[in-house]
């Protein structure tokens, strides 16, 4: 990193809004935030925000959190308390707390930043990283922060380059040749392109840099406002586009790749068969997403465990895993693993098989199982001899089934079915 990096990197603060629920994860976000959720055999998904901010070098980090916040809040305490306050330093976890008003939620993204500008002003930072705390992917902030302080915007969208027949999803922005935003238009049915490439389209990443000072200022005038929903996407952004004084950074340029990946990765893990994929996609020989890379370590909070442990080796009997990644604490106990994706503390017992398995931390699976495309919840006790994933309609019955075929198991679930 350059000194001028550096120093950008040191004199801004960034806000990762963590209050979303996720409800197109169903039943995995009944108990915890969508930016809760595991991923990765190890990590959870903020992890990957708040480990491109730490690699970037921001080290003063506010998390505003919302909905079911209690496992969040917990996995920040134990695996983010690193931040030392003597060398300007901190992690801040701002729970929605009635601390503006008697109103008990934040009522927007903006209205989260609003109601902690004390907070804020408190640290000073000369400049404001918005960020979203439910993506999956590796981004040097730093150059985002280099740019914005180079044109001199008013703010500096991440952009993440789509192509523009899947555009209609997202909020697209059109710029011109220096990356100014001339429009941004919310899910548009003819997506504009970029500039010299008619087939990608830019989409908001919800990443915002501000100055201090304007961001501020922005904020309290939209909190007076009536008509206002308090949300960036809504209501700040468009109009500092309208003002003529917003710009794209499009991701391709401070995307952090390894030797091993070939192209620049993000992924909204945000419904049932995208959370499944991109866990699956982990298994491969060469995944788009390099977790080994130690130059830009995924930190989270390690858990005490023994290695995973293979055990017995007879036929049919015989502890294996083949395209798979297993976590500590876990005994493969005569099961047989293809293309699995196991977090820590899971229990496969004998002459069970496992095909397309994303198994939360401390999942016992019973002998004789046979499950096939699943997510299983955490603590589920799979009872010996359930078949997963070879009758659909069977499945759509017990389990929630994704349009994709992909069965979510949870305890509740399993409960069902043995009354």
């Amino acid at each position: 990193m350059s000194v001028s990096t550096h120093r950008l990197a040191r004199e801004t603060m960034a806000f990762v809004l963590a209050g979303g629920r996720g409800s197109r994860l169903k039943e995995l976000t009944d108990v915890r935030a969508k930016p809760a959720v595991y991923f990765g055999g190890k990590t959870r998904i903020i992890d990957f925000a708040l480990s491109n901010a730490v690699n970037s070098g921001i080290r003063r980090i506010g998390v505003a959190t919302q909905y079911k916040a209690h496992s969040l809040i917990r996995h920040l305490q134990r695996g983010w308390s690193f931040f030392r306050a003597e060398r300007n330093e901190s992690l801040d976890i701002l729970p929605a707390s009635q601390r503006v008003n008697e109103r008990n939620w934040y009522l927007g993204t903006a209205d989260a930043v609003t109601q902690n500008i004390d907070i804020i002003e408190g640290y000073a930072p000369k400049y404001i990283l918005i960020l979203a705390g439910d993506h999956i992917y590796k981004q040097d902030y730093s150059l985002l922060l280099k740019q914005h302080v180079e044109t001199g915007a008013d703010v500096t969208v991440g952009c993440i380059e789509v192509p523009r027949s899947e555009a209609s999803a997202f909020g697209v922005m059109a710029v011109d040749e220096s990356d100014r935003i001339l429009e941004f238009v919310e899910k548009p049915a003819d997506p504009p392109s970029m500039p010299g490439d008619e087939t990608q389209s830019l989409a908001s990443m919800g990443i915002y840099v501000f100055k201090t000072e304007l961001l501020i200022k922005l904020l309290r005038e939209d909190a007076l406002s009536e008509t206002s929903e308090h949300d960036f996407g809504k209501d700040i952004i468009p109009a500092l586009v309208a003002a003529g004084n917003a710009y794209a950074h499009p991701f391709s340029r401070s995307c952090v790749t390894s030797s091993l990946e070939q192209k620049a990765y993000w992924r909204d893990v945000g419904t049932i068969d995208a959370y499944w994929q991109a866990s699956i996609d982990l298994t491969d020989f060469e995944p788009e997403l390099d977790l080994y890379d130690h130059g830009w370590p995924i930190w989270t909070y390690s858990e005490l465990t023994p290695p995973a442990k293979f055990i017995h080796n007879e036929e049919d009997r015989r502890g294996m895993a083949v395209s798979s990644m297993v976590a500590g604490g876990c005994i493969i106990s005569g099961a047989q693993l293809n293309q699995c994706l196991l977090h820590s503390g899971v229990h496969a017992n004998s002459y069970s098989e496992l095909n397309g398995v994303v198994a939360l931390p401390d999942v016992s699976i019973g002998r004789k199982a046979r499950l096939k495309n699943v997510i299983i919840d955490r603590s589920v006790r799979i009872p010996a001899g359930l078949v997963v994933g070879e009758n659909a309609k069977e499945d759509a019955e017990r389990f929630r089934r994704s349009e994709n075929g992909i069965c979510l198991i949870t305890q509740a679930m399993i409960d069902k079915l043995e009354q």
